[in-house]
């Protein structure tokens, strides 16, 4: 006797289908361990590391990798892995402090501005067309630079220029659940604006937007490295993958680790949370959920 094969639209069967769904979940939760990982030895650093990263030792200059040094030295005799493992306090927690700005002040912007519409949507909006006229790394450098440097600057520098992004994202998901009937429901009964926007809408929107922020956040450090690298982030001798990189870039051939040692913290950082952000946005498709 035949047993029918149930499948769906697409001619997956349901057995397949939890197979690919269990092993986005368990890519979810291999990445999240990661970048969980990742943030706290941000949050420890300082008892991470192996030698105090801000001293100096003239004599241990410029030493390849070794036993004592894994990471070897910089030009000042200091410890390249303790300068990477406290590094990655600025870089981490400055790069999810500015997407955590650039995605509330992004989507309230956007939420508003599809919620009501008018004067204040085209006001808004022409003023979001604007940022987005313009290269973003390089009107980020212009802004960095009229403000002076530093790592607060750039952060400024980088939300001033991102959040158009977000805007515009939470205001075309505003706009297709303005009229939905669930909102004319809780019009009816007399629901408040606020009470519609932040109960109602948010909770619907916030998908969409929570996986952009996930995506966003090896874009944001990048950036920031950059705007390090050029001298308008961090100041020396505050450690910070972007200013390291700067700090090394002369020595490139006669002592290439410190270059390729917080080049590889960036891109092993960008890489979990840019792997994290696709594994997001696969596990939250309507597609891949159970019916």
């Amino acid at each position: 006797m035949s047993v029918a094969v149930t499948k769906d639209a697409q001619g997956v069967t349901v057995r397949e289908q939890k197979i690919k769904k269990n092993h986005i979940k368990i890519k979810l939760t291999v990445f999240i361990v990661l970048a969980s990982l990742l943030v706290l030895a941000a949050v420890f650093a300082k008892y991470l590391c192996p030698y105090d990263p801000y001293a100096q030792d003239l004599i241990q200059a410029m030493k390849p990798p070794s036993m004592a040094h894994p990471l070897g030295t910089d030009r000042y005799g200091r410890d390249m892995l303790s300068r990477i493992v406290i590094g990655s306090t600025t870089s981490i927690f400055s790069t999810l402090i500015l997407v955590a700005v650039v995605t509330v002040l992004g989507t309230v912007i956007g939420i508003v501005c599809g919620f009501r519409g008018g004067r204040i949507d085209t006001v808004l909006m022409r003023i979001s067309d604007l940022f987005l006229a313009f290269p973003s790394l390089v009107f980020a450098l212009a802004v960095a630079g009229v403000l002076g440097g530093g790592i607060q600057n750039a952060i400024i520098a980088l939300a001033a220029i991102s959040w158009p992004k977000f805007a515009r994202l939470a205001r075309g998901l505003t706009l297709a659940r303005k009229n939905s009937p669930y909102l004319m429901a809780a019009r009816l009964s007399g629901s408040s604006t606020g009470k519609l926007l932040f109960k109602h809408i948010l909770p619907n929107i916030a998908g969409p937007i929570l996986v952009t922020a996930v995506l966003d956040i090896g874009t944001m450090m990048m950036e920031l490295a950059g705007l390090s690298f050029l001298g308008l982030g961090v100041k020396p001798p505050m450690a910070e993958w972007g200013s390291m990189i700067n700090e090394g870039r002369s020595m490139l051939q006669v002592a290439p680790w410190m270059v390729l040692a917080p080049g590889a913290a960036i891109f092993v950082t960008v890489m979990v949370f840019n792997l994290l952000g696709d594994t997001l946005r696969d596990y939250m498709d309507p597609k891949q959920r159970d019916r």
